[in-house]
C-alpha cells in the first residue's frame, strides 16, 4: 500500500472509523463522516481492501479484513514487552488466584496484549484488543500517574468527572496529587471500577527513557483475597517488582553500546520527539 502522507492520513481515518460500536460501514456513511468526494473515497476503499485491511460486505458495506488479524500475528511475535513479560505474567497467574494482563499503552489507548488466569470462568470487561478506559481502573492510573505532568493536565481535565465519582479528586490539581502519591508508591489498587467485585493491582512498565509505556497488572475477585487470607499491599509489592524486571530487561534490550554515558538512549530521543510532534 505505497501511498503519500496526506492520502495515508485519510487512509487512517477510514480504519479509525471502526470501533466497537459501528462494526460495519457503507460507503455513504464513511463519506458523511469524513466528507470525502465519491472518487476520493472508492480509491481509497479499493486500495484499503486489496491490502486486506477492509473486507467489502455484499449489500451491507465494509468491515475490517484479515490483514488486521495477520498484522495481530505478527505483534504478538515482534513485541519486546509481550516477549520479555510473557514469564511475569505466567508467574503472577500462577501464584494468585486471578487473572494477570499485560497492557499496552499508546497516544490515549490502553490494549491488553497478554494475559494469563489461574482461575475458572474468570470475569473481565476487556479482553485482548479491546480498549480500556483512561480514567478508571489501577492500570490507567499506573500508565497516568507516571506520564510528564503536560501528558497529564489534559487527560485528567477531560476525565475530571470520573476521577471525581470515583473519588480520585475533584479539580485538576487534586488528581495531580493522587497521581504524585501513585507514583511514589510505585503500584496502583482499584476497587470495582471496572468489574464488579474485582480488584485490580496494577505498576507500570518503562521503556529505557523512562516513560511509561505499559502496565503490568493482577486483577483478583475481593472474596477470592478473603477467603485466601491475602494482602492487597502483598500483591501489589510482587506486581511492582515484577514490572521493575520487565522494565529492566527492556532497557537492557534497547541499550545500544556505542553510546556514552553522557547521550540520550536512542529510544528516549525517539519517545521525546514524537512527544514533540503531538504536541505541536
Amino acid at each position: 500500500m505505497s501511498v503519500s502522507s496526506g492520502s495515508g492520513e485519510r487512509l487512517f481515518a477510514i480504519l479509525d472509523l471502526f470501533t466497537e460500536d459501528r462494526l460495519e460501514w457503507t460507503p455513504q456513511e464513511i463519506m458523511a463522516e469524513l466528507g470525502y468526494t465519491r472518487p476520493t473515497l472508492y480509491r481509497y476503499l479499493r486500495t484499503l481492501k486489496d491490502a486486506g485491511f477492509l473486507t467489502s460486505l455484499p449489500g451491507r458495506g465494509f468491515t475490517l479484513g484479515p490483514r488486521v488479524v495477520e498484522l495481530d500475528f505478527l505483534v504478538r511475535r515482534s513485541d519486546p514487552v509481550v516477549e520479555i513479560g510473557r514469564d511475569q505474567v505466567d508467574a503472577l497467574a500462577n501464584r494468585y488466584p486471578c487473572s494477570s494482563l499485560l497492557v499496552r499503552y499508546y497516544g490515549k489507548k490502553l490494549l491488553c496484549v497478554h494475559s494469563a488466569c489461574s482461575i475458572p470462568d474468570p470475569r473481565s470487561s476487556y479482553p485482548r484488543g479491546r480498549p480500556m478506559p483512561l480514567a478508571r481502573g489501577a492500570i490507567s492510573r499506573a500508565i497516568l500517574a507516571n506520564l510528564p505532568r503536560r501528558q497529564q493536565k489534559p487527560i485528567i481535565a477531560e476525565a475530571l468527572e470520573d476521577f471525581a465519582e470515583i473519588g480520585i479528586g475533584s479539580t485538576v490539581e487534586g488528581v495531580l496529587d493522587s497521581m504524585r502519591a501513585i507514583r511514589r508508591r510505585g503500584y496502583s489498587i482499584a476497587h470495582g471500577e471496572v468489574t464488579a467485585g474485582v480488584v485490580g493491582i496494577a505498576a507500570p512498565v518503562f521503556d529505557s527513557g523512562r516513560l511509561p509505556i505499559a502496565a503490568l497488572c493482577v486483577t483478583i475477585e475481593q472474596t477470592a483475597l478473603e477467603a485466601q487470607g491475602l494482602t492487597e499491599t502483598e500483591i501489589a509489592e510482587n506486581v511492582r517488582e515484577a514490572a521493575a524486571e520487565i522494565s529492566f530487561e527492556l532497557a537492557e534490550l534497547q541499550h545500544d553500546p556505542s553510546e556514552t554515558k553522557d547521550q540520550e538512549p536512542a529510544e528516549s530521543r525517539d519517545n521525546s520527539l514524537i512527544a514533540q510532534g503531538e504536541n505541536t
